[in-house]
């Protein structure tokens, strides 16, 4: 008997059923409490940080920034916490590892890629979130920045947009310019 989810209702009867030596069958019922015990923890802990999260205006804020939904605006909150450590911006997408490579010599300057120093987490939030965009300042930008320079930097640059807007959706908790469109 085939089962799409073997911790379904179906996937559970079967394994109920099965017939296995008593040393497999133990091992099986072992897991399964397992299973049972961190399903357990993990619905007390989406239920709090729900609660937390519901009350929390950067939370919010961001949510509300096209692309956004709420795991990565959670992600943002969670990784980001007190984002009055950054004086501006700028700070928060350097601390991301957004910014890109800086090389100086006398009178040359040479950017490079990203730096890719600091949070992997909060780099994969902002890049995951405009990755499909293609309406809003964020998606234009997107667009507008792969067309001249290829798609992957059009991504980063409105990653570090977007990263910008979040700034200020925790410092403030509101976006004006988001409130100025609508």
């Amino acid at each position: 008997m085939a089962v799409s989810d073997l911790f379904g209702v179906g996937g559970q009867k079967l394994l109920d059923d099965l017939q296995l030596a008593t040393p497999y069958n133990a091992r099986v019922a072992s897991l399964r409490r397992l299973i049972d015990a961190f399903t357990f923890e993990i619905d007390i802990l989406t239920r709090r940080t729900s609660a937390e999260l519901k009350t929390h205006p950067g939370f919010q804020a961001i949510h509300a920034i096209r692309g956004v939904g709420p795991v990565l605006a959670a992600i943002f909150v969670a990784e980001i916490g007190d984002v009055t450590r950054f004086n501006r911006p700028e700070q928060l997408c350097s601390w991301a590892g957004m910014t890109p490579k800086h090389y100086e010599s006398d009178t040359k300057v040479h950017r490079g890629r990203i730096t890719k120093q600091g949070s992997t987490l909060v780099r994969w939030a902002a890049v995951e979130a405009v990755q499909t965009l293609r309406e809003g300042p964020l998606g234009h930008a997107r667009v507008r920045i792969g067309e001249r320079r290829g798609a992957n930097i059009g991504k980063v640059a409105a990653a570090r947009k977007l990263l910008t807007l979040v700034f200020y959706g925790l410092r403030d908790g509101h976006i004006r310019c988001l409130a100025r469109a609508a």
